[in-house]
C-alpha cells in the first residue's frame, strides 16, 4: 500500500471522527475526499446568432469559492457548438472594468476576426460590445480566450466543437468535452511578479541534502555540475500544485466531474488543454485510448495509454469501456505536482482508484541541448557528458565525435579515472585533469571538451556559444544557446521516456486525409526560443514583443519552412495564428497538421506552411511567458504590399 493511500485512508478515518475538516485542509486537492461527483455537462450555445457576456463572477473548486472571470456566468465559458459551411455572428458584451478579447483558437478566419488587441483589432474596450462575424469552413474540436492581459488565467476560455457538414468520418456513440486548466487564488500579476522576483518561487520539488544522501535523484558530481552552470534540473514547471488547482471542466479533483457511459460504447473524448501554464499527461488507467484527431483536424487512428500536450493543443480520442467500472482520467502535471481528475462510470455516484503522484522528472543534458551526443541517460544524466559519444566519422553522429577508445561499450577499456575525470570536465572546471584521468580524457577532442563545459568561468561557454544561433541577439535575455539540439518529435515528453506503456509521439500522427498544400517550401526559417530562466525573460531569437522593430514577412501563398530551435531547458508549445502546419516527420503529403505545438527542451521542430494573408499573432502558449515577451506578429502580403 502507497503512502498516498495510506494518506487518504487516514483522512477518511479523521473524517468519521469529526476532525477531517482541519486535516483536509493540509491535503493538496488531488489527495482530498472525493465527492460523490459532477455529472452535469458544459452548458452549449449554438446557431447563427450568438451572445456572450463577459463579466467578473465567483466559482467553487473542490467546495471553495475563488474569484474568477467568465462568460455567461460559467467557467469554462459555454460550449459553442457550430457546423462547417454555417456563418456565425458571435456578439461580445464586455462587463469589465478594462478591455477584453476574444480569440478563435484554430479557427479559419479573415484576420480581422481574430482578436488579438494591438494585431488584428482594436479590443473590446469595457463595458462595450463587439460583433465577430465570419464563415465556419472547418470541423472539429477547438476553443476560445482572452488575448488581453492576463485573464485567461481567470477563466476567461471555453470549448468550441464544429461538426461536419456531411456524415463524421469518426464513429461515436456519446462524447464528453473534457477542458482542461489550471486556477490560482492568487492573482495572475501577482503570480508574475513573484516568477520576475524568483523563477523558481513555485518549485517545491526542488532536489534536497536529505534526497542526496537518500541517494534520490541526481549523483552529487551531477549536482555539483549543475549547480556550477547555475541551473536547476527540476525546473520543469514555473507555476506548480503548490499555487494551482488542476480543474476538469472547472472542477478540482475533489469535486470529482463525471462522465457516463454504456459499457461496450464507442466514447468519444474531446481533450482540450485550456491552461494558462500546465503541460499535461492524460492517461485512463485500465482503458487504452485511440486518438483519431489533433488539434482539430482528423489523422489516421493510433491507439496509445498516455499523451503528454502542452497548453493550447486538443486531441480527441475514442475510448470503449466494456467493463461496468469507474474509471479515472488523470490530467497530471508535467511536473507531478498535482493532477486533474474526473470519471468515467455507467452511474453517477461511482468512484475509480486515483494513481498516486509518479516521481518528478529531471531535466537531462539532451534537455540543455547536448542531444547530438547523447545515447542514452544514467541516473538523469546523458551518457554524453560522461565522454560516451559516437564513433569518429559515425554517418548518424549530428555533433563533435569521440575517440573510439574512449567509448567503453563493453567495460573494459576505459578506467573508472577516466570517467571521473570526464564528469569533471561536466562540472566546468578550466584546471587540466591530472595523473590516470588525464591519460584517460587525452583521447577527447577540443570540441568534446567544449561540449562538456570544460572552459573558463566555471560556465559550460559552448551553452552561450552564439555561432550556433547567428540570428540570436546577445543581452541578458538569452541565458543559454543549445549547442547540438536534436529534433525530438519521436520523444513522447519529459517523465514519460520510461513509462511502462504506450506514450505517443508527434511521429505516430499521420493525417486521415492527403493535405491541401503538398508544395516543396521555397525558402526556409529559424526561430529560436530563447530565455533566462533566472531572470524570467522568454523571448524568439533573444527579442522580445515590445523590443521588435520589424513583423516577421511572409508573401501570400508562399510555402515556407519554420525550424523553431529550443535553447531553453523548457518546453515550450508554439502557436501561429491563423494557420493550420504540416509538422516534419517523414510522413509527406500526410503529415501531421496543427496549430500548435510542443517544442521539447533543447529540441528542434521543423513545419511546412502556406503563408496567408493577413496579421497573425505569433507565439508561446505558455500565458507568462508571452507576457514576458515570446511573441512576435507575422505580417503576411501580397507583391504589391497589400492584404489580398
Amino acid at each position: 500500500m502507497n503512502a498516498q493511500f495510506d494518506r487518504r485512508a487516514l483522512l477518511r478515518g479523521a473524517t468519521l471522527a469529526g476532525g477531517g475538516f482541519a486535516l483536509a485542509s493540509h491535503m493538496p486537492a488531488w489527495a482530498q475526499p472525493i465527492s460523490q461527483g459532477i455529472s452535469r455537462p458544459l452548458p452549449t450555445v449554438s446557431g447563427e446568432d450568438i451572445r456572450l457576456r463577459i463579466a467578473h463572477q465567483m466559482m467553487t473548486i473542490d467546495g471553495r469559492q475563488s474569484h474568477a472571470i467568465g462568460i455567461n456566468g460559467t467557467v469554462p465559458a459555454p460550449l459553442i457548438r457550430l457546423r462547417e459551411g454555417q456563418n456565425v455572428r458571435l456578439h461580445v458584451e464586455n462587463m469589465l472594468d478594462e478591455e477584453t478579447s476574444v480569440h478563435w483558437h484554430g479557427l479559419l478566419l479573415p484576420f480581422q476576426m481574430d482578436g488579438v488587441p494591438g494585431v488584428s483589432f482594436p479590443g473590446i474596450p469595457a463595458r462595450s460590445t463587439f460583433s465577430y462575424e465570419f464563415p465556419v469552413i472547418q470541423s472539429g474540436t477547438y476553443w476560445y480566450h482572452s488575448h488581453s492581459g492576463l485573464q485567461e488565467q481567470m477563466g476567461h476560455y471555453g470549448p468550441i466543437v464544429i461538426d461536419p457538414q456531411g456524415e463524421d468520418v469518426v464513429q461515436f456513440d456519446r462524447e464528453h468535452v473534457i477542458v482542461l486548466s489550471d486556477h490560482s487564488p492568487i492573482h495572475p500579476h501577482a503570480i508574475f511578479r513573484r516568477l520576475k522576483l524568483e523563477a523558481g518561487y513555485f518549485n517545491r520539488q526542488r532536489q534536497t541534502l536529505g534526497g542526496l544522501l537518500a541517494g534520490e535523484g541526481q549523483s552529487a558530481s551531477e549536482r555539483l555540475m549543475w549547480g556550477g552552470m547555475r541551473m536547476d534540473p527540476a525546473d520543469v514547471a514555473d507555476v506548480t500544485g503548490t499555487t494551482y488547482t488542476y480543474l476538469v471542466n472547472g472542477h478540482g479533483p475533489q469535486d470529482n466531474w463525471t462522465a457516463l457511459f454504456r459499457p461496450g460504447e464507442r466514447v468519444r473524448l474531446r481533450i482540450i488543454n485550456a491552461s494558462a501554464m500546465t503541460t499535461f499527461n492524460v492517461r485512463i488507467p485500465g482503458l487504452p485510448m485511440t486518438i483519431v484527431a489533433a488539434d482539430g483536424l482528423n489523422v489516421q487512428p493510433v491507439e496509445i495509454d498516455e499523451f503528454q500536450f502542452g497548453p493550447a493543443e486538443t486531441y480527441d480520442a475514442i475510448v470503449i469501456p466494456s467493463e461496468d467500472r469507474a474509471f479515472t482520467l488523470v490530467g497530471e502535471s508535467v511536473d507531478r505536482s498535482g493532477m486533474a481528475r474526473a470519471t468515467l462510470a455507467p452511474r453517477e455516484g461511482m468512484i475509480a482508484p486515483v494513481p498516486p503522484l509518479r516521481q518528478r522528472p529531471l531535466a537531462t543534458m539532451k534537455d540543455m541541448g547536448m542531444g547530438g551526443m547523447d545515447h542514452g541517460t544514467s541516473g538523469g544524466m546523458d551518457h554524453s557528458a560522461m565522454g560516451h559519444g559516437m564513433a569518429a566519422g559515425s554517418p548518424s553522429a549530428p555533433g563533435p565525435a569521440m575517440d573510439p577508445s574512449m567509448m567503453n561499450h563493453d567495460g573494459a577499456a576505459a578506467s573508472s579515472a577516466a570517467v571521473s575525470a570526464a564528469e569533471h570536465a561536466a562540472m566546468g572546471h578550466g584546471q587540466a585533469a591530472t595523473g590516470a584521468a588525464a591519460a584517460g580524457m587525452a583521447g577527447m577532442s577540443a570540441a568534446d571538451h567544449a561540449a562538456m563545459g570544460h572552459g573558463s568561468g566555471g560556465m559550460d561557454h559552448s551553452m552561450r556559444d552564439f555561432s550556433n544561433a547567428p540570428g540570436v541577439k546577445k543581452g541578458p535575455g538569452v541565458q543559454t544557446i543549445s549547442p547540438m539540439p536534436v529534433d525530438r518529435t519521436d520523444f513522447p515528453g519529459q517523465g514519460l521516456e520510461d513509462v511502462p506503456h504506450r506514450a505517443l509521439n508527434y511521429r505516430q500522427l499521420m493525417a486521415l486525409d492527403r493535405n491541401p498544400d503538398t508544395r516543396a517550401p521555397g525558402r526556409e526559417l529559424e526561430i529560436h526560443l530563447t530565455g533566462n530562466m533566472e531572470r524570467y525573460m522568454w523571448a524568439f531569437d533573444g527579442e522580445k514583443l515590445s523590443e521588435v522593430k520589424e513583423p516577421i514577412p511572409f508573401r501570400t501563398g508562399e510555402r515556407v519552412r519554420i525550424t523553431l530551435v529550443n535553447d531553453t531547458m523548457m518546453g515550450h508549445p508554439i502557436h501561429i495564428h491563423g494557420h493550420f502546419f504540416e509538422l516534419v516527420t517523414g510522413h509527406g503529403a500526410y503529415a501531421p497538421r496543427k496549430h500548435t505545438v510542443l517544442v521539447q527542451p533543447g529540441g528542434k521542430v521543423s513545419w511546412d506552411m502556406t503563408a496567408e494573408a493577413g496579421d497573425w499573432a505569433f507565439h508561446c502558449h505558455m500565458l507568462y511567458h508571452m507576457h514576458a515577451g515570446m511573441m512576435q506578429v507575422v505580417q503576411v502580403r501580397n507583391e504589391q504590399g497589400e492584404v489580398a
